[in-house]
């Protein structure tokens, strides 16, 4: 569930786009750089409201977001004055970024890149490296991920020391799930998602009671379903009458190994088992060991899924500071 704005107006003419392989060279005159491993997310609740057209066409929302332990981690160093920016991005599941046609310009990472610069008058004189192992296209948030990351590097390699919420400000404007993304854990997401609210502790307990906490395996595909197309399924066929997640009938429909994953979780003892956001990723909370190695069992034999990932919730970024080499 992202969006992205038009490129900047700022954006300088040049610019340095470092493919998959390219080497991406970059001098930070503190010796310093910044790295985030930031998670991806899940929607334990997904309801979806109206369409606005002051949001340009996005739907009204009323969301609980969950960190889930798969991360990007995105590393940032500080080019020569006048350099521009250079992006590098690794991974063994890229999809669609690693093609020919993949305009770099438009990845997550690098429009967060201008949006900051933008906002505080810092030129974006910066190297960025993606390493992707959230999958993408994915319904997990992995694009809004990289542009949190990308945000919370920056504050810390530029020392402009923002506070959460005006870090939330700048991401607002470039997506529904980034806000978010930039602290994890739990959190509840209103308006078209870009409004945060904290989860209050009584509130966290009751989603850990209902079985959203601890381990989790993700049931990821190759394939890859467009947000747009499943916001368009929606809109014809309505809410999921049996989920949360108001988008699982539309993800599904599109996408029918999706709900056979689920029904193979359900039936092998997950606690809970749904399509991540806009899918058509499964996620399965397990409660033990011997409930996990059930789903995978039935996951693999069944074959409901392409890739198995374990991860733990909830999760939040880690930003590390070192010296470059």
């Amino acid at each position: 569930m992202t969006a992205t704005l038009p490129m900047p107006t700022t954006m300088p003419s040049r610019h340095a786009i470092a493919r998959p392989g390219d080497p991406a060279t970059a001098t930070d005159a503190s010796g310093r750089m910044v790295s985030v491993d930031v998670p991806a997310k899940t929607n334990l609740i997904l309801h979806v409201g109206a369409a606005h057209e002051e949001w340009g066409g996005r739907h009204e929302l009323d969301t609980v977001y969950c960190g889930i332990g798969v991360y990007d981690t995105v590393t940032l160093t500080a080019k020569e004055p006048g350099a521009g920016f250079s992006l590098d991005l690794s991974g063994a599941h890229l999809g669609n970024l690693a093609a020919s046609a993949s305009d770099m310009r438009r990845n997550h990472a690098v429009l967060a890149l201008f949006a900051l610069a933008e906002a505080c008058g810092h030129a974006p004189d910066v190297a960025i490296s993606l390493e992707k192992r959230i999958p993408v296209a994915a319904g997990l948030g992995g694009g809004s991920a990289d542009a949190a990351g990308t945000l919370l590097g920056l504050n810390e390699l530029w020392g402009l020391h923002w506070p959460l919420g005006r870090l939330r400000q700048v991401a607002a404007g470039l997506g529904a799930d980034m806000p978010f993304c930039l602290s994890g854990g739990y959190a509840r997401g209103r308006g078209f998602g870009e409004r945060i609210e904290e989860i209050t502790e009584g509130d966290r307990q009751g989603l850990v009671s209902r079985g959203f906490a601890g381990m989790a395996l993700i049931g990821a595909y190759r394939d890859e379903l467009s947000t747009p197309q499943v916001y368009a399924e929606f809109d014809r066929l309505g809410a999921s009458p049996d989920s949360d997640n108001h988008l699982q009938r539309a993800a599904i429909a599109l996408h029918p190994r999706s709900g056979q994953a689920i029904h193979e979780a359900r039936l092998a003892g997950a606690s809970q088992a749904l399509v991540s956001g806009s899918g058509p990723s499964v996620v399965a909370f397990v409660p033990d060991d011997r409930v996990a190695a059930a789903v995978r069992r039935a996951w693999t034999e069944s074959g409901a899924v392409d890739r198995i990932i374990a991860a733990q919730t909830p999760a939040t970024p880690a930003i590390r500071v070192s010296q470059c080499r």
